[in-house]
């Protein structure tokens, strides 16, 4: 593999409802730019496909300028990078025009990236100074990492940077999702993940909860029966609540726990199988505080060191994430061969 030195890639993803540009230089990320669409969808309870698809068309093109503002000559970057999936079909399609029209007008060659491998490698990623998870260690093979976002939760074993190995995904609802289903059933807004984590902090879990498929032998993942039984238990005690306040938090508190333990179980049934010597998470379901305590807790037992990305900007959809990962693919010359063949993958996986 050919290390490329001062490699300039001007990255873009727009999988889902975040426009985002991203320069980066190697794995150090010099500008990464999001334009957030959680105010246009709060509405609906959820993103719109079509709506989506229309605010990335409005801000790609200022999200780009503002990203490579520090570019003085084009000339200076070397590739441009796109998210070809998993996604939103709508969204996906515009981040793939848009980096095709400006690799015709720029002469530059495209990296199509994994949006899920962004993830993986998201801890790879170094700020502009070089400083990042690690800066300080190298990365030691097999690597497992956990990935838990709004639609994938997955266990994935990296036997090298670009090999992997799908150990594990949900067979239904992703974790985030669960939590934004959840948030529904309890009026709580959208996006109901971070308002039910929040919450949970105030509260106890005192109810029940099942833990899905807790004593099956694989590394799959299920988050609809939990969810089922979460709206039956919301209706059970809705006419025994007394305090709705403080309800609402040990429910959230209650599913929180029941939810991470899920993660859990896996995870550790995945260690004991597999032996890797570093564990890495990404998604941004992992901006949870206690998914991270309960993670790291697990591995200081077994004296495993975790890697999480050094900012959260970088647990959720990004562009930054996307560049560090095509550089990578750069150095083992995974470029585009032609570009009127690239196309969205909205199903795309390991």
């Amino acid at each position: 593999m050919k290390i490329l030195k001062d490699y300039r890639i001007l990255s873009i993803d727009t999988s889902c409802d975040e426009t985002s540009a991203a320069l980066t230089v190697e794995d150090r990320v010099l500008s990464s730019i999001i334009s957030s669409q959680i105010e246009i969808h709060k509405k609906w309870g959820g993103v719109v496909p079509n709506l989506a698809r229309r605010e990335h068309e409005k801000n790609i093109g200022l999200v780009i300028k503002q990203a490579i503002k520090s570019v003085s000559q084009i000339s200076n970057l070397d590739a441009l990078a796109v998210t070809i999936g998993p996604g939103l079909a709508p969204a996906l399609e515009v981040g793939i025009r848009k980096v095709k029209d400006l690799a015709k007008k720029w002469g530059k060659p495209i990296i199509s990236v994994n949006h899920m491998e962004g993830h993986l490698l998201s801890s790879l990623a170094k700020n502009s100074q070089g400083t990042g998870p690690f800066s300080k260690t190298k990365i030691k093979f097999p690597v497992l990492g956990l990935l838990v976002s709004g639609g994938h939760t997955q266990l994935v074993l990296m036997k090298k940077i670009g090999k992997y190995q799908l150990l594990g995904e949900t067979l239904d609802d992703a974790c985030g999702e669960a939590f934004d289903k959840v948030a529904k059933m309890l009026d709580l807004g959208y996006p109901g993940g971070p308002i039910v984590s929040q919450l949970a902090l105030k509260g106890k879990p005192k109810y029940e909860l099942p833990i899905p498929m807790k004593y099956s032998s694989d590394l799959n993942f299920s988050f609809s029966g939990l969810k089922t039984a979460c709206l039956y238990k919301i209706k059970e005690q809705r006419t025994k609540i007394k305090d709705k306040k403080q309800f609402m938090a040990d429910f959230c508190a209650s599913f929180e726990k029941a939810a991470i333990e899920t993660l859990i179980v896996k995870l550790k049934k995945a260690i004991g199988k597999y032996n890797p010597k570093q564990i890495v998470l990404g998604g941004g379901v992992i901006a949870n505080l206690k998914l991270r305590k309960e993670v790291r807790k697990v591995c200081k037992k077994l004296s495993l060191p975790v890697f999480i990305p050094n900012r959260k900007t970088l647990f959720t959809d990004n562009a930054a994430m996307i560049g560090v990962c095509a550089w990578y693919q750069a150095q083992r010359g995974d470029f585009v061969k032609n570009i009127s063949k690239l196309d969205r993958l909205p199903n795309l996986n390991f």
